[in-house]
């Protein structure tokens, strides 16, 4: 094919020569920015992290045309830690969990505009709830429960994940944190009131524990954005943002590109689901007011 090209480029030279000159490349941040990964209730440090981050934030730069020294990305583990570095007036970019965005979206000024999509995922996914089986039919069941679950905000839990579950008592203690397994071993055990409310990927891998036939789903909640883009306030302009949605549109499709999105287990970013998202928001939005 090259070959087929260069002859055919060499048998019209005129129409060579009148070319039209080659785009010039987009422009560069006036100064360094950063792309913040934010996920309470994930493991890893921000130190294990950082290579992996550096790879992205590289491969995006090339991507996006600008110098390798352009954009710096960094992961935090813990919501302190995130919203610290998040309040910065250099971060442009915000990746974070659904439930980050939506308990942080009017404090940071957020604008999601991106989903973000999980290796074996897709970009939006139900949040499942999960019981000893035969202990929970409806949501007046749950009275007196404790209700664990990586997403770290209770208002999601209670008002978005399951919202068409029906009021919970209030009674219901909303935890959080990483260690999931340890919860479902609890809640299968049957011996304190407990329940797990799971994302896509972990409900994926239920039917593999051994103890899984001593747990039941019992609700699957609407579908919501997993995590999402988002820029914060004005720090970035419009003709910036357009060309930093491209590079992250070409992120999945480069070779090193995707190797770094695969380090962070990610396959790529794809346009929102707007309803869902709009959807989410009013469901929260009722729980704040």
């Amino acid at each position: 094919m090259r070959a087929l090209l260069f002859s055919f480029v060499l048998s019209f030279p005129v129409l060579a020569v009148a070319a039209p000159p080659k785009a010039a490349a987009p422009p560069a941040p006036s100064g360094p920015r950063a792309l913040i990964f934010c996920a309470p209730g994930y493991p890893g440090t921000t130190q294990e992290a950082q290579s992996r981050m550096d790879e992205v934030a590289l491969v995006f730069s090339e991507l996006a045309g600008w110098t390798k020294d352009s954009l710096v990305a960094t992961y935090f583990p813990t919501e302190k830690a995130g919203m610290t570095r998040l309040a910065e007036p250099d971060v442009v970019f915000a990746l974070v969990p659904l439930p980050f965005f939506l308990a942080h979206e009017s404090e940071l000024e957020l604008t999601a505009r991106l989903a973000v999509v999980q290796q074996g995922l897709e970009g939006t996914q139900s949040w499942s709830l999960v019981a000893k089986k035969g202990t929970v039919k409806k949501a007046a069941d749950l009275e007196g429960f404790s209700l664990f679950s990586t997403a770290a905000v209770p208002d999601f839990v209670t008002k978005v994940a399951l919202s068409s579950f029906g009021a919970l008592p209030a009674t219901v203690k909303v935890t959080s944190g990483g260690q999931v397994l340890s919860a479902l071993r609890k809640t299968a055990s049957g011996k304190e009131p407990m329940a797990v409310l799971l994302d896509a990927e972990q409900a994926k891998a239920l039917p593999t524990l051994p103890f899984a036939a001593d747990l039941e789903v019992v609700h699957v909640g609407p579908k919501v954005p997993v995590a999402v883009v988002a820029t914060l306030g004005q720090r970035l302009s419009a003709a910036e943002w357009k060309t930093a949605a491209t590079a992250f549109g070409k992120l999945s499709g480069d070779a090193r590109g995707k190797v770094a999105l695969e380090g962070v287990r990610l396959t790529g970013f794809a346009p929102l689901d707007d309803a869902a998202l709009a959807a989410a928001k009013k469901s929260f939005g009722s729980a704040t007011k």
